[in-house]
């Protein structure tokens, strides 16, 4: 690849990371152009898959993930591809990618999410009970915190509370919390609100209080009359 064209897909492949997770729709844009310029790289459609999966651009992520995974030969967007199939109404298909024998080349992190999206696969099917069973792990009950630690407690306690055990939901509510040292869930705003803690607005507060009238000796006091001048 000429170096002109290198750097151009570049440039865009940097701004797709730089935006995707907070303007995913313009994350995509430079995605697409990424794509025109070089569809060849597998960088680029793996880029273009994960655009295109941020804006649940499902069938083209998948399709995008399916064309880098026959570049490279490597099985680690195995977990994504399902979550894609997740997307599509598939949750049946994404069970059986994560019981294929490629879970088992997946690294550690990989496979753990490979397992929220398995659970996630069953909650879609209405299977709580089996969901919350696909969550218990080893990694689930070490006391080690890990990149993945936060969202695991979290799905877990999220299956616990819709299966109605609300006490060991808010257990597992807390220890979310406690691993989530850069605030990637919003387990802390479930517990308080399993505990009933309210939040609000304090500047919505102020204004919606009604206005008070002033005492009588914080007004101010009337202007005084100009005295009448005589005539001459």
């Amino acid at each position: 690849m000429p170096k002109g064209l290198a750097d151009d897909v570049a440039k865009n492949l940097v701004m797709v990371a730089r935006l995707i997770d907070e303007d995913p729709e313009q994350a995509y844009g430079y995605a697409k152009v990424a794509l025109r310029l070089a569809s060849r790289v597998a960088a680029v459609r793996e880029a273009a898959g994960f655009a295109a999966y941020a804006n649940q651009k499902y069938s083209e992520a998948l399709a995008e993930f399916r064309t880098a995974r026959r570049m490279t030969g490597n099985v680690e967007l195995w977990p994504v591809m399902a979550d894609c199939e997740r997307g599509l109404g598939r949750p049946e298909k994404a069970l059986e990618m994560a019981g294929a024998p490629e879970v088992n080349k997946l690294d550690k992190a990989s496979q753990v999410e490979m397992r929220l999206v398995a659970a996630g696969a069953r909650r879609d099917m209405g299977q709580l009970d089996a969901a919350i069973v696909t969550l218990q792990s080893p990694e689930l009950a070490s006391n080690t915190v890990q990149p993945w630690t936060a969202r695991l407690r979290y799905a877990y306690a999220d299956a616990l509370l819709a299966a109605g055990r609300e006490d060991e939901a808010r257990e597992w509510f807390a220890k979310a919390i406690e691993s989530d040292k850069d605030g990637s869930t919003d387990a802390s705003d479930r517990l308080a609100e399993l505990d009933g803690v309210e939040f609000v607005d304090a500047l919505q507060a102020d204004d919606d209080a009604p206005e008070q009238p002033a005492d009588e000796e914080t007004q101010a006091p009337a202007a005084a009359e100009a005295p009448e001048r005589d005539e001459d």
